[in-house]
C-alpha cells in the first residue's frame, strides 16, 4: 500500500443533515478524520451513528451539507465509493456463514486482487481456522473475519459499525488494539461506532458523542477520557453539573 500523509483529511462531513424520506435523523454534523487516525463515534441507540456511517459511504443521501472523502465528494453509489477506497463493515458483519473462513477471504480477494497474508498478520487466530465454516466461529472470530475481509482491498477509509455487538468485553479488548495497529501501520482512517466507551477512547485519537442526531460533545480522545462526567452527560442528554 502507498503510505498516505498522516495530516491528510481522509473523511469530512460538513454541516451534514441526513435523513429518510426528508425527515432528518442527523443534523448539522461536522466530522473529520485524518489518514492514520481513529475517530470513535459514540452515543445511545437511535443517536444517528449508523445513519452517519451510511451517508459516509454514499448509501443514503444528504438533505444538506457535504461529505468529502479522499479529496472528492462522496457520491450516492456505494460500489463506486468502495473502489475509491471507502469501506463499511456493517453491524451484521457481512460474512457468509455457510462458507469456510478461507472461502470468505477468497470472495474478498476476487474483488480486490490482494493477498490475504497481510490481513491475517493482524488477526493470526484466523490462520488456524481457514477450513472452518464461518457459522461455527464465535462472535469475536466472525468479527475478525469481517474486518479482515474489509481490509483486503486496502481501503484508505474504514468505517466499522457496532464492532462489539454481541461480543464479550474480552473479545472487544482483543480486537481493538489490532485496529490501532492497522491505523498506524496502514495509515487507514478509521471511524469506529462502539458501545464500550472507555475501550473505544483508549485506542482512538478523537471522539464525537451523538445524541438525538446532534453532536453533543467532541474532542480529543485524551480529553474525553479525562472528563468522563461530560461524556456521560452528553451520552444521556443531560447537562453536566
Amino acid at each position: 500500500m502507498t503510505t498516505a500523509i498522516r495530516s491528510e483529511v481522509a473523511l469530512e462531513l460538513s454541516a451534514a443533515t441526513i435523513g429518510y424520506g426528508g425527515v432528518p435523523a442527523v443534523r448539522d454534523l461536522d466530522l473529520s478524520v485524518r489518514s492514520g487516525e481513529i475517530l470513535a463515534l459514540l452515543g445511545p441507540n437511535g443517536a444517528g451513528k449508523t445513519t452517519t456511517m451510511l451517508a459516509a459511504v454514499g448509501a443514503i443521501p444528504l438533505l444538506s451539507g457535504s461529505v468529502t472523502a479522499l479529496g472528492a465528494p462522496v457520491v450516492e453509489q456505494v460500489e463506486r465509493n468502495a473502489r475509491r477506497g471507502i469501506t463499511l463493515v456493517p453491524d451484521n458483519r457481512g460474512v457468509f456463514h455457510s462458507l469456510s473462513v478461507a472461502d470468505n477471504l477468497r470472495v474478498a480477494q476476487r474483488k480486490s486482487g490482494s493477498d490475504a497474508g497481510f490481513v491475517l498478520e493482524y488477526f493470526p487466530k484466523l490462520k488456524g481456522m481457514l477450513r472452518q465454516r464461518c457459522g461455527s466461529l464465535s462472535g469475536g472470530e466472525q468479527q475478525m473475519l469481517a474486518l479482515a475481509k474489509a481490509m483486503l482491498p486496502e481501503p484508505r477509509v474504514l468505517l466499522i459499525d457496532e464492532l462489539s455487538m454481541g461480543l464479550s468485553p474480552i473479545a472487544v479488548q482483543n480486537i481493538l488494539p489490532r485496529l490501532r495497529a492497522v491505523a498506524d501501520e496502514q495509515q487507514m482512517a478509521i471511524v469506529l461506532v462502539e458501545q464500550h466507551i472507555d475501550l473505544a477512547l483508549s485506542i482512538a485519537d478523537s471522539g464525537i458523542v451523538l445524541h438525538h442526531g446532534r453532536a453533543a460533545l467532541t474532542g480529543s480522545a485524551d480529553r474525553l477520557r479525562r472528563d468522563r462526567d461530560a461524556v456521560e452527560s452528553a451520552y444521556f442528554g443531560v447537562e453536566a453539573s
